[in-house]
């Protein structure tokens, strides 16, 4: 239980993959035009994670290093087409209005970055969980974008009228230049939140407890605790 508090935290705040990390921006800004389409793309990846990690976490040590990026897109392209079956037969609107990004769920750096990094590591319940938590961090990321920009843009809440007859929509909301605005306004937020309870914007990777067991070679592991100590030390020297 605890595992799984600690990648939802990871997850939704301190490794958010859109916020924090700023992955899948493409899928991101074209799908958050309104929050029904946030939803079924960040509950499709949420969907794919969670399997694609736990098959890549059984099979790890079985997949030759030189190919492992290879088979870690075989084996994600196998459950996306899965996630657009169900979409087509299930959900044809919602299939409709996300279009070409639910086959392209297959090369979002997210689904890929998280085999990579953790799920090629760890073993199935713990890559289940980090599935879960980068998956809802994923989800509740471009739900919160999706409704600012909805809400701006067509005056609506999941189809549902919120502002007033009166009110007339931003266009510009729901075009790239109103994600992009409303992207880099609630990233702003978060930093100057983060900074004034005096958390550094820039995080260093702590290798001494790390458990990724990446091959870092002893000379960039040295370089790295030094960047960190420096950070620490208010950059005195």
């Amino acid at each position: 239980m605890l595992a799984l508090i600690e990648r939802l935290k990871n997850g939704l705040f301190s490794e958010n993959p859109i916020f924090v990390q700023v992955l899948a921006m493409c899928p991101t800004l074209a799908v958050s035009t309104s929050v029904e389409n946030a939803l079924g793309m960040g509950l499709s990846s949420t969907a794919v994670l969670i399997l694609s990690n736990a098959i890549i976490s059984v099979l790890r040590k079985y997949i030759p290093n030189k190919i492992r990026i290879p088979a870690y897109i075989v084996v994600i392209a196998g459950f996306v087409s899965m996630i657009d079956m169900f979409l087509a037969a299930y959900l044809p609107d919602l299939y409709k209005s996300l279009g070409l990004f639910i086959p392209l769920i297959v090369v979002n750096c997210v689904i890929l970055g998280r085999a990579e990094a953790y799920a090629s590591k760890n073993n199935v319940l713990h890559s289940i969980y980090d599935g879960i938590g980068m998956g809802l961090g994923f989800t509740f990321a471009l739900s919160i974008l999706a409704f600012f920009r909805e809400i701006f843009g067509a005056g609506t809440v999941l189809g549902l009228r919120v502002m007033p007859a009166a009110y007339e929509p931003a266009n510009i909301m729901i075009l790239a230049p109103g994600a992009f605005l409303t992207l880099g306004l609630i990233m702003a937020f978060i930093n100057k939140r983060n900074l004034k309870k005096g958390k550094a914007s820039l995080k260093i990777h702590d290798c001494e407890s790390c458990g990724m067991g990446c091959d870092l070679p002893k000379s960039e592991k040295m370089n790295i605790k030094l960047d960190k100590e420096v950070l620490q030390n208010g950059g005195a020297n």
